[in-house]
């Protein structure tokens, strides 16, 4: 493993505007110049969080995602948000994990949010992915999942070492994100990393940000200014997780269990 670098570009979202969006943040990610492994972009980052699927939803050969494809070959850095997506009939609120080489991973939101009556629209996934970087295992995860601690949980058959979500966590409800993204790294004795938006969506709900990175023992490598519109990169240490771990071994002790 090497240290492995990631970008959080925290920005706010045009309602329902792919076009606007995917200009917005082909100049944000135009300013990025030192180097970089990962960019984060957050769920459902060509619309905000619409359930108006479908008007805007896409496939995967749609425009959104030629986007990130174009994009990951010229920045030669892999690119992680979620985007709405139609395939077979269904809808899907879908992380794209996009390669430099053009190939792509995809993880369809697990956990629908109920009070945004998301899962009447979406169609819940059911298997996750664990991609690599570096040596690096990284499980990406969406939004509502962070509520949900059995789904993220490190175990031998589905081990990582980053565990990172993308999201459109209202401020309403900013003190649960802050609290459960250190608590995933404590428990899973990893890597934390969590990219929001800010800014209101077309529903007049705000959304003040708060990214961050935290590591296995749960304290913040990095924190956004909440509500700004934040481009930052954060080098991970591979050589402080496998020391950390080295030290406290409490995965051993960890109890067995089947998701259904």
């Amino acid at each position: 493993m090497e240290d492995l670098r990631i970008t959080f570009i925290q920005s706010a979202l045009q309602w329902e505007d792919r076009d606007a969006n995917l200009d917005r943040f082909s100049g944000q990610i135009g300013s990025i110049t030192g180097p970089t492994d990962l960019i984060l972009l957050p769920e459902m980052f060509a619309t905000g969080f619409s359930m108006q699927a479908m008007r805007l939803a896409e496939k995967m050969d749609g425009p959104s995602v030629s986007w990130m494809k174009k994009l990951a070959a010229e920045k030669n850095c892999t690119f992680c948000g979620s985007l709405i997506i139609t395939e077979n009939g269904k809808f899907y609120n879908r992380l794209v994990w996009m390669q430099p080489d053009g190939s792509c991973l995809t993880y369809d939101k697990r956990h629908l949010f109920r009070l945004a009556e998301e899962q009447k629209t979406y169609t819940p996934g059911a298997k996750k992915i664990i991609p690599e970087i570096k040596g690096w295992k990284i499980l990406p995860l969406v939004c509502y999942d962070l509520r949900f601690p059995v789904w993220s949980r490190r175990t031998e058959k589905e081990n990582y070492d980053l565990l990172l979500y993308v999201a459109n966590w209202p401020d309403r409800r900013i003190k649960a994100w802050n609290t459960l993204l250190p608590a995933r790294a404590i428990e899973n004795q990893c890597y934390v990393a969590g990219l929001n938006r800010t800014g209101d969506d077309g529903n007049a709900i705000p959304h003040s940000g708060h990214s961050a990175a935290y590591d296995p023992s749960g304290d913040a490598l990095w924190k956004s200014e909440p509500s700004a519109e934040v481009i930052q990169t954060v080098t991970l240490s591979a050589e402080a997780l496998q020391k950390y771990r080295r030290m406290f071994p409490f995965d051993r002790d960890a109890d067995h269990f089947i998701i259904e």
